[in-house]
């Protein structure tokens, strides 16, 4: 009983090892990026809004190019700028642990959404079809030809067409969290900055009262 308790135990904190490495390597990869953004907080939410976007969709691998074309011709063309350094960091929502459970999701929206309800496989058959059609140590090139076999297949359109509602909400809640998350921030900088100023204020101010005493 004994040995079955530490065994038990030991392998809680593995779980917790896991779960306190994820969250501090999730921290590193979307939250920091932000921390360090020295622009307005409109400019670092649409970085985030256009990586969220982006990290919704079955595009895994490329996601990162995307946005980086986004960036560009929204800002040539549209007078739209935004973090690029923040969108690229957002893209990894989707990372190798999200990336098929999400593949998932979106593929089930999108067989609801194109009504086909009596062909939906099981989260199991889903990764299988999917692993089978991509494999390890594919280069860039390799993987849009791979995309683009993908998409011609029903369950690719079905994760194609899923994902659409998917980007559009996923994008609009990272602007909002992004611009919030920046805000405070800049709020906290602020109230630092002004009890900086005030104590600098009243050193002198003291040192006046004790010189006239």
């Amino acid at each position: 009983m004994a040995t079955g308790g530490k065994h038990k135990k030991a392998k809680r904190r593995r779980k917790q090892g896991v779960w306190n490495g994820f969250a501090r390597l999730t921290r590193f990869r979307l939250i920091i990026p932000i921390l360090r953004s020295k622009h307005p907080p409109e400019y670092t939410a649409r970085g985030v809004a256009v990586g969220m976007a982006w990290a919704m969709t079955p595009l895994v691998g490329i996601q990162m190019y995307l946005v980086f074309m986004t960036w560009l011709i929204a800002r040539k063309l549209f007078k739209w700028d935004s973090s690029l350094i923040v969108g690229l960091a957002w893209t990894w929502v989707t990372n190798v642990f999200t990336m098929l459970p999400a593949y998932y999701v979106f593929y089930l929206t999108g067989q609801m959404m194109l009504g086909n309800w009596d062909d939906i496989s099981g989260y199991n058959s889903f990764v299988d079809a999917y692993l089978k059609t991509f494999e390890e140590g594919l280069s860039t090139w390799e993987t849009v030809q791979m995309y683009a076999v993908m998409i011609v297949k029903d369950w690719g359109v079905a994760m194609a067409v899923g994902s659409l509602p998917w980007a559009a909400v996923g994008g609009w809640l990272g602007y909002r969290f992004g611009l919030l998350y920046a805000q405070r921030r800049a709020e906290r900088i602020q109230r630092k900055r002004g009890h900086h100023r005030h104590g600098e204020s009243s050193v002198p101010h003291l040192g006046s009262q004790r010189a006239g005493q």
